[in-house]
């Protein structure tokens, strides 16, 4: 019998930045290792990931990071993490590895430690044995894990959906997944994010007749703005367009790369007349399409409604088609892009509330428990409210109140020989790592703060020369300012700051010695009270004091 825990480092109570720990015994394994967007009150915040101090004072016993598809929430934190994991496998599918490859040789990033499976290949990792099933999503082999310990399976699916029509690279077999079932499985972990929504996804995840409507109501040109590995969205596009004379041409060097890779690869069928390039652009009936930046959602389709793209200039017979979600925390940036466009005369076209994304409603996930008919029920990934839908969709279809596990990031589920040992205050170091540009270190709350307070009230910076031997003031202090008052017409304020500063100064320059520390913390603590009164805002003061 085992000892194992099961617990998340990022994933739960929130969209995003999945990464779920399984301990069996001594052994660990890691599964995911994705990214969530900044909203917008992170001001230069990129992206989040997890916080992996735990895997990193844990390292010698972590056995492999098992990704189960190459969406960025999923795989998105490899980039950032993989230095301080060095030496631990990182497994996925073909497309999977091949794609997170280009974006690891894009970084300058090692890529050793990447390691290509295949669904339904058995894994000998530690004393586990671990089986990839192949699951239905937006994007080709998206892989579930059944994860075999002694006492059942623990089996992992993340996004997935039932669909008959998906197919080769995208099924999944339910067979599989029965027998599976049938061996025993102790714990069930499947996604939350659509778990209050009735019925199954499947229709409502097809948009090729809203393409076929666009394109058959479009005069002019479609700028068409996808995420560069929703190849079933981009298969559709081409399945609509290959019936008409119209042209797509691909922008960007890594949606062109991503396309090419995956017609080579047989992931999409594509005729290749239908392609245009960089020529067809002016083309009155061309599709353009385009992608996102991994790191900033509606970058692209924003540069180009901003009129800062070199080679698209929106004009008012085009459309735009946004193909791609409304991020949580990334509503207000999705709405002004929709408020832009607008303003440009331009039609614009976007998924409504009945288009869904390809993830579990509440009848696919009821259909994935009764195929399972697991012993435990964890479910994971989504807002708190939604894990709490998809614990009342399994407590309907039978299973007992008491075995299902609701948790937040950290909290561990611990079992003992097949049982469920409740310890709710049990807890792992977690958290968010906030992802400033290339930097991979984490800018920290301290840095966010600062950044808010320039941003609600600006910057004021008193810079004075002293001389050293005579201790006295030979220049300023002078005041500059930004993003706090209009210079011109706030001279008096400006002035009466001068005569503050200079007699803060003076008060504090002795024979021997200047207090630097108190001069700086006096204006710091003199200026705020009086800003304050005057303006009613509170800008960060810095004071620069040197001698020569």
């Amino acid at each position: 019998m085992s000892k194992i825990k099961i617990f998340s480092l990022g994933g739960l109570n929130e969209n995003g930045k999945n990464m779920y720990v399984i301990e069996v015994d001594k052994d660990i394994i890691v599964i995911d290792a994705g990214l969530k967007y900044a909203d917008e009150h992170m001001l230069g915040i990129d992206y989040i990931i997890p916080n992996i101090e735990y895997l990193k004072e844990n390292k010698k016993r972590v056995k492999g990071i098992f990704l189960t598809h190459g969406h960025y929430e999923n795989n998105g934190a490899i980039a950032d993490i993989i230095k301080d994991l060095d030496g631990i496998s990182i497994y996925g599918s073909k497309f999977t590895i091949d794609l997170l490859k280009k974006e690891l040789e894009a970084s300058k990033v090692s890529t050793k430690s990447l390691v290509e499976i295949q669904a339904y290949k058995t894994l000998s990792i530690g004393k586990v044995k671990i089986f990839p099933v192949g699951l239905s999503h937006s994007i080709p082999d998206n892989l579930g894990y059944a994860i075999y310990t002694k006492d059942g399976v623990i089996f992992y699916a993340s996004d997935f959906v039932f669909d008959a029509l998906m197919r080769g690279h995208y099924q999944t077999d339910i067979g599989k997944l029965a027998y599976i079932g049938k061996q025993g499985v102790l714990c069930l972990m499947t996604e939350s994010i659509y778990a209050d929504k009735s019925g199954h996804t499947a229709p409502h995840h097809r948009i090729s007749n809203l393409i076929r409507e666009t394109l058959g109501k479009a005069n002019g040109r479609i700028i068409f703005n996808v995420l560069n590995s929703h190849l079933y969205r981009i298969q559709e596009l081409f399945n609509e367009v290959s019936k008409t004379d119209r042209k797509i041409v691909i922008m960007g060097h890594r949606l062109q790369s991503i396309v090419d890779y995956a017609i080579e690869n047989k992931y999409l069928f594509i005729n290749k007349n239908c392609i245009g390039d960089l020529s067809n652009i002016h083309d009155e009936n061309v599709i353009i399409l385009n992608s996102n930046e991994r790191e900033k959602p509606y970058s692209t389709i924003n540069k180009i409604v901003n009129g800062y793209d070199k080679f698209i200039k929106l004009e008012p017979t085009d459309t735009v088609f946004l193909a791609t979600p409304v991020y949580e925390g990334r509503e207000k940036t999705f709405y002004k892009l929709l408020d832009d466009i607008s303003k440009l005369d331009v039609n614009v076209v976007t998924l409504s509330k009945d288009h869904l994304s390809h993830h579990a409603s509440s009848e696919d996930l009821m259909m994935m428990i009764d195929l399972m008919k697991p012993k435990y029920y964890f479910p994971i990934k989504g807002e708190y409210r939604f894990q709490v839908a998809n614990a009342n969709l399994a407590e309907k279809v039978g299973i007992q109140k008491e075995n299902i596990i609701l948790k937040e990031n950290g909290y561990v589920a611990n079992f003992v020989s097949g049982k469920l040992i409740n310890n709710e205050f049990m807890k792992m170091p977690c958290g968010d790592v906030s992802i400033d540009g290339d930097s991979s270190d984490d800018i920290g709350e301290v840095v966010l703060r600062d950044r808010e307070m320039l941003s609600d009230n600006g910057i004021i910076i008193i810079s004075a020369t002293l001389s050293k031997k005579g201790k006295r003031l030979l220049a300023g202090p002078e005041i500059l300012t930004r993003g706090f008052v209009y210079v011109k017409d706030s001279i008096e304020l400006i002035d009466t700051m001068k005569e503050m500063c200079e007699s803060i100064i003076k008060e504090n320059i002795h024979d021997n010695y200047v207090d630097y520390s108190k001069i700086k913390s006096s204006i710091r603590d003199v200026l705020s009270k009086y800003l304050s009164g005057q303006t009613g805002n509170k800008p960060m003061i810095i004071s620069v004091l040197q001698e020569i």
